[in-house]
């Protein structure tokens, strides 16, 4: 059991909110097989342009992006190329936000969140704390899933996002943002991830900590923040 006398929780979403199994064997392989028809049907609209620049300057740097020579077939394939990396780069999580998109609105998808997520939201916020959420996944994409649970429309929970158009996720600087933008000090911020990376950044930019060991998360190196199963470990004054 951990404390948190904080205002603002800031959380992760894969392997802390919703099982890593899910993004990786459900919403990566939707985007992956829909990418080349989505771009078929809706590639010159200006929110697609946009990540297909994106995606091409952060995935192809120096090369600059004229829709009109790149044939979509080679847009997938640099968009496949990122995905079998699991590149956190902003222009891929984009696009893969507009598809997934597609799957929320229609209920083809459903987003999956651990049991005691909801609980433990709901809970916070009547305390008088505020959740907000921090993925490589766009802030768009954020959205969507949180909409969309298996446990019905969490977003009324949640009091903002960032996603890395403020920074990367293992820079201290991000959480400086991050907390700036919520108009809290760091030291008021509690940060949850499975990833230590992650951790090591929100601590040295003030933030407390706490590893999330989710069932199949990936192991991580000796490391010296607290450790929770569950949400439920959270003891807030």
């Amino acid at each position: 059991m951990i404390r948190f006398g904080g205002t603002l929780a800031l959380l992760d979403i894969e392997g802390t909110v919703s099982p890593l199994a899910y993004v990786q064997a459900v919403l990566v392989p939707y985007s992956r097989t829909r990418v080349a028809e989505f771009l078929e049907r809706r590639g010159t609209e200006p929110d697609v342009q946009a990540a297909l620049h994106r995606m091409v300057a952060e995935g192809r740097p120096g090369t600059t992006y004229n829709g009109a020579s790149w044939p979509i077939s080679e847009l997938a394939a640099l968009a496949y190329e990122l995905m079998d990396r699991d590149a956190k780069q902003t222009g891929l999580k984009q696009l893969q936000g507009l598809i997934w998109e597609e799957g929320f609105t229609s209920g083809a998808l459903k987003s999956e969140v651990f049991p005691d997520v909801p609980r433990t939201l709901s809970a916070w916020v009547a305390q008088g704390r505020k959740v907000r959420i921090f993925s490589s996944g766009s802030v768009h994409a954020q959205k969507l899933f949180f909409r969309h649970t298996t446990a019905g429309d969490l977003s009324p929970w949640l009091s903002g996002h960032d996603d890395t158009t403020t920074g990367p996720k293992r820079a201290a600087a991000s959480y400086t943002s991050i907390a700036a933008r919520a108009g809290v000090a760091p030291g008021d911020i509690l940060y949850l991830s499975d990833v230590t990376a992650e951790l090591d950044a929100a601590r040295e930019a003030g933030c407390a900590t706490a590893l999330t060991l989710r069932p199949g998360n990936a192991p991580n190196p000796s490391h010296t923040h607290p450790e929770i199963q569950s949400f439920d470990e959270i003891a807030i004054p």
